[in-house]
């Protein structure tokens, strides 16, 4: 549309404003009230062509080309399903693995693993630091053994794996290589992805373990590994869902997610990584809130500025362009309080997913908010996606809500947003030496959410908005957390008992002489978990080899 067409269009709102909308107001000044997403970006009554920089242009495009707004492959749902993979894990790898077994029978089209704590911060299962939380929040893997147990009876050449790990992504990784090599899959066939994005537990979440730059190192060692041994593996998930977890806006969600990005593709770069040899196979990891037409814009966003960051700093190729990402409905919204109302969050959020063109999608229980998801809970959050691939229409057309001005303004405000605070990072020398601006930010806008909670402001449904004092609690069964760290910690020990101490010994001193020089490291872990190193001792070697890194 050419610029005096948007003029017109400009005009001929402000005639309506003036014809209809303020006598409308001037009768009911109850309704002079502003609207804004929950980024504060604030909502007009009416959107027009005028609102919209290009609606036709460069900026929109068509889906399978540059820039991406519209989707990254030509036909998107037409062609293929986004993956339903749901996250589970908790108590041991046999539990876990009925929990598996259970979604898979259900209807689950892929595997997303929970880590417990301990797990997650490089302790042993039986170490003085994991008391109290074995099994809590994910599974606890301790050795090889506890990984073939996860897995037992699932081929890893039939499923893809997601693995939500970060300081200890590389040896979980080369865990999961190992098991699939002992179920005779090539490693060309292990499909999946290890979100190996410590920057954003520094900036966000805080299960990191070593200082930023020998834990920077260790992430580009995973690349290295997965694009030399794992053609179809994706070596990260660069995440801005715990970012949003944590209070950021939207727009802060998607800002801080690409500066981290591009911080991993530098790093790779001056570690003499070939751009095409990576680049394509990064993945990304967003939230799904409730803002319907606000979440389906950061998406489109996210893609287009994604594809013209890579065009722009490194002249990459139009694969090394296309933003992929997983996305999960919002932990942070769900609530205590009338938790049946989480059913129908989650399904909008889900659907703000796939109209977002989302690859793969976690749906959260109803019952999270209140304890571990129960197994009826988690089946009803995976019939959640299965009714909107199935009967909703949203697979049927590649970007339905292209060319709504209101949705196309939103993406074009969004991508400024981001690209302001994408300036700032940039001026202060990228994301590793952002961290504190990053927390701040998120900070402030945690802060401003949860005083216009309790002022109001922002209405929740059960909480602060049609609250029932008398709705009775659903049942919940908890665990034997006791009894499963009881087990986990004997399971440990045997396997202790019957290794070959020597090879262990030898394997870890080679990986400490590695770790203190240049060496690549994930090859070393993974001759290590294959002689029953711990998770532990490898976290310690390395430990001893970086030190830990402490907040300010």
């Amino acid at each position: 549309m050419s610029a005096s067409g948007r003029s017109g269009e400009g005009e001929g709102r402000a005639a309506w404003e003036r014809r209809t909308l303020r006598p409308f107001l001037e009768r009911h000044p109850e309704r002079r009230e502003r609207f804004r997403t929950p980024s504060g970006l604030e909502v007009r009554p009416l959107y027009t062509p005028a609102d919209v920089a290009a609606p036709y242009g460069d900026s929109l495009g068509y889906p399978g080309e540059p820039p991406f707004t519209r989707g990254i492959y030509p036909t998107m749902y037409r062609g293929r399903l986004w993956t339903m993979r749901q996250y589970a894990g908790f108590g041991t790898a046999e539990q876990t693995n009925e929990r598996f077994r259970y979604l898979l029978d259900s209807g689950q089209t892929g595997l997303s693993v929970a880590f417990d704590l301990p797990t997650q911060m490089g302790y042993d299962s039986d170490h003085a630091m994991a008391a109290g939380e074995v099994g809590r929040v994910g599974v606890a893997i301790d050795t090889l053994d506890d990984m073939e147990r996860l897995f037992r009876g699932i081929p890893l050449d039939r499923v893809s794996t997601s693995m939500t790990i970060n300081a200890t992504a590389a040896i979980l990784l080369a865990m999961y290589v190992a098991v699939g090599e002992d179920q005779g899959v090539d490693r060309s066939a292990l499909r999946g992805t290890v979100q190996n994005d410590i920057l954003k537990e520094f900036v966000a979440r805080g299960t990191y373990i070593y200082p930023v730059e020998p834990s920077l190192r260790l992430v580009t060692d995973v690349f290295y590994f997965c694009s030399h041994e794992l053609p179809s593996w994706n070596s990260i998930s660069i995440s801005g869902y715990h970012m949003r977890e944590a209070g950021s806006t939207a727009a802060q969600e998607l800002a801080f997610t690409l500066a981290d990005a591009l911080e991993y593709v530098d790093r790779a770069l001056a570690r003499g990584l070939d751009l095409e040899a990576f680049a394509p196979r990064l993945s990304f990891f967003f939230a799904s809130h409730n803002n319907l037409f606000e979440e389906v814009a950061k998406f489109r966003a996210a893609r287009r500025l994604w594809a013209r960051l890579m065009h722009e700093r490194y002249g990459a190729s139009e694969e090394s362009r296309r933003l992929r990402f997983h996305t999960q409905t919002a932990g942070s919204t769900l609530t205590a309080q009338q938790p049946r109302n989480n059913i129908v969050r989650v399904a909008v959020q889900a659907l703000a997913a796939t109209l977002g063109g989302t690859q793969s999608l976690h749906t959260n229980s109803f019952d999270e908010a209140l304890a571990l998801p129960s197994a009826d809970a988690a089946r009803l959050a995976l019939r959640t996606q299965q009714v909107l691939a199935s009967e909703s229409g949203v697979a049927d057309t590649v970007d339905p809500l292209a060319g709504s001005y209101y949705v196309e303004a939103l993406t074009d405000r969004i991508e400024s947003q981001a690209r302001d605070y994408l300036e700032t990072i940039e001026a202060a020398g990228g994301a590793a030496r952002s961290v504190a601006f990053m927390q701040e930010e998120i900070h402030r806008a945690a802060y401003r959410f949860q005083r216009d909670l309790e002022a109001g402001e922002e209405e929740v449904v059960g909480v602060n908005l049609h609250r029932d004092e008398q709705e009775p609690q659903p049942e919940i069964e908890l665990p034997d957390f006791e009894g499963l760290a009881r087990e986990q910690r004997e399971r440990l020990a045997e396997v202790r008992s019957r290794r070959d101490e020597e090879p262990v010994r030898e394997a870890l001193e080679a990986l400490g002489r590695l770790a203190r020089s240049d060496g690549e490291l994930v090859g070393p872990i993974l001759t290590a978990v294959r002689r029953r190193a711990t998770l532990g001792e490898i976290s310690d070697v390395l430990r001893e080899a970086w030190g830990e890194y402490r907040g300010s």
